[in-house]
């Protein structure tokens, strides 16, 4: 079983080309199903001796202090495991296929409005490179929606200034053009002159060594500009980006274009924000029909 998940994390990371993230997850939620199985079984069972009442043992005792999305992701983890397994011919079947996922709660995606981006964004007031680099972020990330390991990973060639698109490789090796706006081209404009134009194939935003920046430093990056701004709330790099989809929904976007410019697989992924725009909806009538309320 521990060598049949290494198999597995060595094709994630070479074949499917996951991030180090997503790897060190299948990882972990792997390592820690097989530490069950070593309780309940003996150690060093076999892939063929794994049931789907045994892997139903396991989520059971996940119940007792994890969150249903939690024990969803690790019941995924082991159902590509063993599909991988299958497929391979190193498990005659997949008993994870018997376990249904934890229904779970619709949470609404939490955002910014309208002045709380406006705020966020502009926060950065110093001419110097790291001001005019942390401009560049805020406004790239509400403007074209996209995660912040996909900004990180933008080299110089793949923004277009002239015609204002950026060319994005998103999950599983995706690549997608997404626009980006007035307020972000100008920032990402003033950005890259402080450093005198930079090469193409240079990476478009630095840190203060001159390296690629990582995606925790945006994070704190965000966090320093939310404290300056004196924002009471809790804010992550990928707040930026619902708060573009449901900006994009209120503003008449078609939830199709925002699957597009999000780079979502599925419709469904993209359908979260709909709860926003209806809330968003049930307020207005509320205020404006003189008949909403008795």
């Amino acid at each position: 079983m521990k060598q049949a998940i290494e198999q597995f994390c060595r094709y994630l990371s070479t074949e499917r080309n996951v991030s180090p993230h997503t790897l060190g997850a299948y990882r972990s939620d792997l390592e820690q199903f097989l530490a069950f199985i070593d309780r309940e079984q003996r150690p060093g069972a076999d892939v063929n001796s794994v049931t789907h009442l045994l892997i139903r043992r396991y989520m059971a005792q996940l119940h007792k202090d994890h969150q249903k999305s939690s024990i969803g992701r690790k019941l995924a983890a082991i159902r590509a495991f063993f599909r991988y397994l299958l497929r391979e011919g190193l498990a005659a079947k997949n008993p994870a296929e018997l376990v249904s996922t934890p229904k779970m709660e619709k949470k609404v995606p939490f955002h910014l409005n309208i002045d709380e981006i406006t705020a966020l964004v502009e926060a950065p007031q110093s001419a110097d490179s790291l001001s005019l680099r942390d401009r560049a972020i805020l406004e790239t990330l509400y403007s074209c929606g996209i995660r912040v390991s996909e900004l990180t990973g933008l080299n110089v060639g793949e923004v277009d200034m002239d015609e204002r698109l950026v060319r994005v490789l998103g999950k599983g090796n995706k690549e997608r053009i997404v626009p980006v706006g007035d307020y972000a081209s100008n920032a990402l404009a003033a950005y890259l002159a402080s450093r005198h134009n930079p090469s193409m194939d240079a990476p478009l935003i630095l840190n203060a060594r001159g390296g690629r920046l990582t995606s925790r430093s945006v994070a704190r990056i965000i966090d320093k500009y939310i404290i300056k701004i004196a924002a009471m709330k809790k804010i992550s790099p990928h707040t930026l980006r619902h708060t573009f989809a449901t900006h994009m929904l209120e503003g008449g976007a078609d939830l199709r274009a925002i699957q597009e410019l999000l780079g979502h697989s599925s419709l469904s992924t993209t359908q979260k924000y709909t709860h926003v725009s209806i809330d968003r909806l049930m307020e207005v009538y509320d205020k404006a029909h003189p008949k909403a309320r008795g």
